[in-house]
C-alpha cells in the first residue's frame, strides 16, 4: 500500500451504506487528501500520546529565572490549540524536586541545631542567645548573592546550612565563655567584656579559615562554577560579616538576657544577684 501515492489513495475503507445500513467500501481518496508534505522525521510517544520535544540550554543566568521568563513569553506569543498541552521538564523538574527536599532539609537542620544547643547549654535562654546569630549570619550571605547577582539556587541553600553551623559554633564560644566568667564571680558587664576579648581571636580564626578555604570557589568562573560558586559566595559573605554581629550584637543580647552572677546567702545557699 505504500508503493505510490495512487496506491495509498486507492486503499479501501468502510463507510456507511447509502441507506444508513451496512458498510460500503470506498477509496481513501474520497475522504482524505493524500499528498507528499514535509513533516516530522520521527514521532515521539510517551504514555500512548504523541509529543514534540523542544530543547534549549541556559547560559549566564539561573535556571529557574530563565524558565519563568520563557514560560511567560511562550504563553503570550504561542497560544496552544485545543487538545494540546505544554509541559516543562528536564533540569527544571530536577530543580523543583531538589527545592522540595530542601524545604524539608532546612527546617530539619535548624531544629537539629537548636536541639544540640539545648543539649550543650541545658538552658533555654542560652540556647536562644546562641541561636540568635542565625538571622545575623544570613545577612552576609544574602548580601553576597545580591552584590554578585548570583541566584538563590540549591547550592546557595546548602551554603546557608553550612553558614549556620559556623556561626552557631562561634556563638557557643562567646556564650560559654560568658557563663564561665559569671560562675567565677564576674558581674554581667565585666563578663561580657572579658568574653568578647577572650573569644575574639577564636571567632576570627574560625571565620577566616572558612572564608579563605572557599574564596577560590567564590571567584571561580570555569566549568562547574555555576554549581559551586553560589555555595561559596554564601559562606564567604556570611563569615565575613558574622563575626561583626557576633562580637557586637550578641554581647548586647547576652548582657540583657544572660544569666546573672551567683552570690552566696548568709546560710551558704547560692542566690542570683539582681541584674545591674
Amino acid at each position: 500500500y505504500r508503493r505510490s501515492l495512487e496506491a495509498i489513495r486507492g486503499i479501501t475503507i468502510g463507510a456507511k451504506g447509502p441507506g444508513g445500513n451496512g458498510v460500503a467500501p470506498i477509496p481513501l481518496s474520497d475522504v482524505a487528501d493524500v499528498k507528499l508534505v514535509s513533516g516530522a522525521a520521527f514521532i515521539y510517544r510517551e504514555n500512548q500520546e504523541r509529543y514534540i520535544p523542544i530543547k534549549f540550554s541556559v547560559r549566564g543566568r539561573d535556571l529557574g529565572g530563565a524558565v519563568l521568563d520563557a514560560q511567560r513569553r511562550v504563553a503570550k506569543a504561542a497560544p496552544l490549540p485545543s487538545g494540546y498541552r505544554m509541559e516543562w521538564v528536564g533540569e527544571l523538574g530536577d530543580l523543583q524536586n531538589a527545592m522540595g527536599r530542601l524545604a524539608l532539609a532546612i527546617p530539619l537542620s535548624l531544629a537539629l541545631i537548636v536541639l544540640l544547643l539545648f543539649v550543650n547549654f541545658s538552658s533555654l535562654t542560652d540556647t536562644l542567645l546562641a541561636a540568635s546569630v542565625l538571622p545575623m549570619a544570613m545577612i552576609g550571605g544574602i548580601l553576597a548573592l545580591r552584590l554578585t547577582g548570583a541566584p538563590l539556587s540549591v547550592s546557595a541553600a546548602i551554603g546557608f546550612i553550612g553558614l549556620f553551623g559556623i556561626s552557631v559554633m562561634n556563638a557557643i564560644l562567646v556564650v560559654a565563655a560568658f557563663n564561665r566568667l559569671i560562675d567565677t564571680g564576674y558581674d554581667r558587664a565585666q563578663a561580657v567584656l572579658q568574653a568578647c576579648q577572650g573569644q575574639f581571636r577564636p571567632v576570627l580564626m574560625t571565620s577566616m579559615a572558612a572564608c579563605v578555604g572557599l574564596l577560590p570557589a567564590a571567584i571561580s568562573t570555569g566549568i562547574g562554577s555555576q554549581v559551586q560558586r553560589p555555595l561559596a559566595l554564601v559562606v564567604v559573605g556570611g563569615v565575613l560579616l558574622a563575626p561583626v554581629f557576633i562580637l557586637t550584637v550578641l554581647p548586647v543580647l547576652v548582657d540583657i538576657f544572660g544569666r546573672s552572677r551567683v552570690e552566696t546567702l548568709p546560710d551558704g545557699e547560692p542566690a542570683l544577684a539582681p541584674a545591674e
